[in-house]
């Protein structure tokens, strides 16, 4: 994939981070968004060091201006934009009755809108260029609902949705792809708080997959020739087939 130019939110860590340093091995030219930007500053800056090509942008995913400037400033520095991948995610565990409202709304905000308005600022650049690619980072929580984890996985079946709807209407113009991992060693594993989940989370760390499993999924999907649309990928650890 030399020479592509690939957006990727939630880059700070994570999926995001392994697939920005797969891809910039591989030739593509990134541009990261997070809101951590000293993170953001460190990866673009060994990535840069390697050889490669990196820009950080501070990036709200849930703030409309944020994500018009991120795609803006993309564009001008590299005049294009050939993939984007909707990564930024966040993961609040509990059962309904818990009634966490401010963690449904912070979901949704961040899941599916936040992957709207990448949507929105990308599109008509790729539209425009008539070609294009969108990756969306969904679960195998958006194939069957997990307990405890209803609200979460309402997101991910959202993703799934707008996967479709997008292939749908993209023509020849528009490849689009959902990835679907089980649970993975990132930071939004380990930052859950219900200490059920969290205690049945920590048990089977070592069985999860590895960002870097998901990014060689993210990688094939790109990698494939112009006229193959890798339309989904399920990504499951041997040992552990939820």
């Amino acid at each position: 994939m030399p020479e592509k130019v690939v957006a990727i939110t939630g880059a700070s860590s994570g999926i995001g981070e392994a697939t920005a340093r797969l891809l910039a091995a591989e030739g593509a030219k990134l541009v990261l968004g997070a809101r951590r930007t000293d993170r953001l500053t460190g990866i673009a800056n060994e990535i840069g060091a390697a050889g490669g090509g990196a820009l950080g942008i501070e990036l709200d995913v849930t703030r409309r201006d944020s994500m018009d400037a991120f795609v803006s400033e993309a564009v001008e520095r590299f005049g294009r934009i050939d993939v984007f991948v909707h990564n930024a995610g966040v993961m609040m565990l509990g059962p309904w009755a818990d009634l966490r409202r401010d963690d449904w709304d912070r979901m949704f905000d961040v899941n599916v809108k936040g992957v709207l308005n990448g949507i929105a600022s990308a599109l008509p650049h790729m539209l425009a260029q008539r070609s294009g690619h969108m990756i969306l980072i969904g679960s195998t929580a958006g194939h069957h609902a997990v307990p405890l984890g209803g609200a979460y996985s309402a997101t991910k079946f959202a993703l799934r949705a707008i996967a479709d709807s997008l292939r749908t209407e993209g023509g020849s113009s528009l490849r689009t792809t959902l990835i679907s991992p089980s649970a993975t060693r990132t930071e939004i594993v380990e930052n859950v708080d219900h200490p059920i989940m969290r205690e049945a989370l920590v048990s089977r760390r070592d069985l999860m997959l590895s960002a870097d499993d998901v990014a060689r999924a993210i990688a094939y999907a790109i990698a494939q020739p112009p006229h193959v649309d890798v339309s989904e990928i399920t990504v499951r650890p041997m040992s552990l087939k939820d």
